[in-house]
């Protein structure tokens, strides 16, 4: 238990070091040159509006949350499709036994035991009624999504002109 502490504190402290060395040589390097143009707000490209000290714009948020349900939609189809796919290799009675009763490996939970060599592959009705499961499951999965994006494009959350109403008058440099 000594050697592993050893090892986790002195890693700690090299990554400290090697962190404390190169923001002390950034200090002594890198230029210091404040001026008001690099002190101005900058968002996106567009020209700032108004004080920087405003709630920025909910839109951002909203485009950021949609990017982030649809990745996370990804790490549910991965093994949504390993289940599919091996539902219809299994199902699939034009394969031999071999290649189905592989397949069938994916399809059990973790806790029971390995299916073995001398087993027989599940009934190819079984499969392909489960493959239809799967398919119907991810496709309710995907009406959810779409539902949530129409209604995010209905209310115009999904429009990038930026509003003015309400902030004034632009400022023209």
């Amino acid at each position: 238990m000594t050697e592993l502490v050893l090892v986790i504190l002195i890693f700690t402290v090299a990554g400290f070091t090697l962190l404390a060395a190169n923001l002390i040589l950034g200090l002594f390097v890198r230029p210091d040159k404040p001026s008001a143009e690099k002190g101005e707000v900058y968002e996106c490209g567009e020209q700032p509006i108004g004080d920087a000290w405003i709630q920025f714009d909910l839109r951002f948020y909203v485009v950021a949350l949609l990017f982030v349900i649809f990745d996370v939609e990804l790490a549910f189809f991965f093994p949504w499709a390993v289940v599919f796919g091996s539902a219809v290799r299994t199902g699939d009675e034009s394969k031999p036994a071999e290649v189905r009763l592989e397949a069938a490996k994916n399809l059990q939970p973790q806790s029971e035991p390995p299916v073995s060599a001398t087993d027989t592959p599940p009934q190819p009705a079984a499969a392909k009624s489960l493959a239809w499961v799967a398919f119907a499951d991810i496709l309710v999965f995907f009406g959810v999504l779409l539902v949530g994006f129409a209604y995010l494009w209905r209310r115009g959350d999904l429009e990038w002109v930026r509003s003015t109403a309400g902030q004034g008058e632009v400022a023209s440099g």
